[in-house]
């Protein structure tokens, strides 16, 4: 069953940064993901997230307002 990653952020460094740790665990790993980049603004509030960038997975919020290491993401994703 795939998954599906939502990052929400404005388009932050630190967002892009965690785009591409989300991407590069997915890529590594052969996981079966679909990744979003949610940056509208009304959309990331519809989540209650108030600190960017956040990590949604299967409509979960697992991290926020940090870039996890791979091996948080790669934890998470299993």
């Amino acid at each position: 069953m795939s998954k599906v990653i939502k990052i929400l952020g404005t388009g932050c460094p630190k967002c892009k940064s965690m785009t591409g740790v989300v991407k590069d665990v997915v890529a590594a790993n052969h996981i079966d993901a679909t990744i979003e980049k949610v940056e509208d603004i009304m959309e990331i509030m519809k989540f209650n997230v108030m600190t960017t960038p956040a990590l949604v997975i299967d409509d979960v919020i697992t991290i926020k307002g940090r870039v996890p290491s791979k091996d948080e993401v790669l934890a998470l994703l299993n």
